[in-house]
């Protein structure tokens, strides 16, 4: 039986019920963990209000603000976890941006300004993230973090965030290298197409959903609480031999020649 008392856990990512963020908190909540919950800060707060308002079902211990590019943002995010619990056992990385100017067009016309904001949050936020974890993580831990098959295969559209995921899935490598002595593990997942709003960015998104339903073994796409499932088992003692590994949850469409 997967078993997550009394391990707390922060979530970074959640935008709206469609999130796989959303989905990840949700499956880590209904196996006993304690939930804090990041958001993006923006002048008129929209973020924080819809956070607040899905995030209430799961009782979260606290919201912060947490822009990944403010480094005082996220020394504060691990000072409020330091303050409510004392230390961490789960943290879970879903960030990604890419501008429309990185998602579309010829990849040779990315924007050297694109290219490098994409990349800091979309790959560096993890190292940042574990950097602070990091000493909070005194039992242990697990790091998880989302990513997609266009970080290794060329995916249309996907142009920039493509390089920003095989920088990420790299950095997964290294950091299991490097926290394994602490017994913190860090993984990725590698999810399928799922229409989230981060997904609807991306030029063709349907396509893509309705070629996995063609192609994949299983006919289908898969849902924000599968991919939940995986990482509450990437979360917890069941995975304890698994690190720096990229767990595919995607229908089985990574195993397909054509």
């Amino acid at each position: 039986m997967l078993d997550l008392t009394g391990k707390n856990a922060l979530v970074t990512g959640i935008a709206n019920n469609r999130s796989i963020a959303w989905g990840i908190a949700q499956q880590l909540h209904q196996a006993g963990a304690n939930i804090g919950v990041t958001y993006l800060p923006d002048e008129k707060g929209r973020f924080e209000k819809k956070v607040r308002e899905l995030a209430d079902e799961l009782n979260p211990a606290f919201y912060v603000p947490c822009d990944v590019q403010n480094d005082q943002q996220v020394e504060d995010t691990f000072a409020t976890v330091a303050e409510k619990w004392g230390k961490l056992d789960i943290l879970i990385h879903c960030l990604a941006f890419a501008d429309k100017e990185g998602l579309t067009g010829d990849f040779t016309a990315i924007p050297r300004e694109a290219f490098t904001k994409s990349l800091d949050i979309s790959t560096f936020s993890l190292t940042r993230l574990a950097r602070s974890a990091k000493p909070l993580m005194t039992e242990g831990g697990s790091i998880i973090t989302l990513t997609y098959l266009g970080g290794v295969k060329v995916i249309p559209n996907y142009n920039l965030m493509g390089v920003a995921k095989a920088g990420l899935e790299m950095s997964v490598r290294y950091l299991a290298a490097e926290l394994g002595g602490q017994k913190i593990r860090v993984n990725g997942i590698s999810a399928g197409p799922i229409r989230t709003l981060a997904s609807s960015a991306v030029g063709g998104i349907l396509d893509m959903i309705h070629h996995v339903e063609e192609i994949a073994p299983l006919h289908r796409t898969v849902t924000q609480i599968e991919v939940g499932n995986t990482a509450a088992f990437l979360a917890s003692d069941l995975s304890s031999g698994i690190t720096g590994q990229i767990i595919y949850v995607d229908s089985g469409y990574e195993i397909m020649g054509m």
